[in-house]
């Protein structure tokens, strides 16, 4: 008996829609999995990666510039839980595909990344920015994103220079991610010879923080920084205006979705955000901005845009050099790639070569202006 829950139904609504099946009849066909949470607390940030890999996939087939190949894309859900995804991992490897996007969170990409170059298989992370993914000298792990070694001393250097807050606190969640970013600022503040205040932890998925805040207003806590994902961040803000507590936030693309003003509402304006660059308003990416408004889809997510270029990334490395991944991952370090991001380069280890970040300060509507 198949038990029908949200996941199963994905799965087989995938499958139907020509996404889920694996293709073995045409030696043309090539076959991608895009990995990232579908259930859980950050699916939001999923949908913008499935959103920016399905259209990759259409667009690219249509547009005839593929050569002799045809890509396939196959979804599978990790929730961004690390043990989901080494089991998706494991799936992938079964299932017998040699290229994966994915997967979002860096607590789930580490260890399923481990899975894939073992396996032989070559992945390209469109959203973990944890630097220790690609710092392990793995020959088939690669990403479309900055790092954190990058990200947090954007927003500390915004900070010194821009806000230049008088008491300062260092929030994070407790998890690779979030912990990793909230060190690279605390790190990069004091660095430059700044008191952080307070270095904080919370549980993800914690619903009260009244006694975090209540900390932070007997320390006179005037910034915040949060390394973290929105859900969290959305109710400290909307519980610290209920108590008070007036201190600017900040927090990295994370906690950079529309969502987050559904939680906290009016809380959320003025809070500043560190985002990749604003893809979907560069005029040459209208025709693809035109053709995801017209599914009903938002293009506006930043990991969109990463997931599209990974996709294209992958596409073209097979057109390089056929579809053998370890081929794929050695032109793709060896010459620069057109994408909606612009022309990519990567380093020996896989990480791009010149990304910036840029602070945002977000707005209660839900949009964002560039600092």
């Amino acid at each position: 008996m198949i038990t029908w829950n949200k996941q199963t139904v994905a799965a087989a609504v995938s499958v139907a829609l020509g996404y889920g099946a694996v293709f073995t009849a045409s030696a043309e066909t090539v076959t991608l999995a895009i990995a990232g949470p579908v259930t859980g607390a950050v699916a939001q940030y999923g949908d913008m990666q499935f959103t920016g890999g399905r259209m990759a996939v259409e667009m690219l087939n249509k547009s005839g510039n593929l050569g002799d190949y045809t890509l396939e894309a196959v979804e599978y859900d990790d929730a961004c839980d690390p043990k989901q995804a080494v089991a998706v991992a494991n799936r992938v490897v079964n299932d017998g595909v040699q290229f994966v996007v994915g997967h979002l969170c860096s607590d789930s990409t580490l260890p399923a990344s481990d899975v894939y170059d073992d396996e032989g298989i070559l992945m390209i992370t469109p959203a973990s920015t944890n630097p220790v993914i690609t710092e392990r000298d793995l020959e088939f792990v690669m990403r479309t994103i900055g790092l954190d070694s990058d990200q947090g001393p954007t927003a500390a250097r915004y900070i010194l220079d821009q806000v230049k807050p008088e008491r300062i606190a260092v929030i994070h969640d407790k998890k690779q991610y979030g912990e990793g970013l909230a060190s690279s600022v605390r790190n990069a503040l004091q660095a430059a010879g700044v008191e952080v205040v307070a270095y904080e932890g919370v549980t993800s998925g914690d619903k009260d923080f009244s006694t975090l805040i209540a900390k932070l207003q007997r320390d006179k806590v005037d910034f915040v920084y949060y390394g973290g994902y929105h859900p969290e961040l959305g109710l400290i803000l909307r519980q610290s205006a209920e108590k008070g507590f007036d201190a600017r936030f900040m927090g990295p693309e994370g906690v950079g979705h529309k969502d987050i003003t559904s939680i906290a509402g009016d809380a959320s304006e003025g809070l500043l955000v560190t985002l990749p660059k604003k893809y979907d308003l560069d005029p040459a990416n209208a025709p693809v901005v035109q053709a995801i408004q017209a599914k009903g889809e938002d293009p506006s997510g930043p990991f969109v845009w990463t997931t599209y270029a990974a996709v294209e990334a992958i596409a073209e490395g097979i057109k390089r050099a056929g579809t053998d991944p370890e081929a794929v991952a050695k032109a793709l370090r060896a010459e620069p790639v057109n994408t909606v991001m612009g022309p990519l380069s990567w380093d020996e280890k896989g990480d791009l070569l010149g990304f910036e970040f840029g602070v945002f300060e977000w707005h209660k509507d839900g949009s964002s202006t560039q600092m």
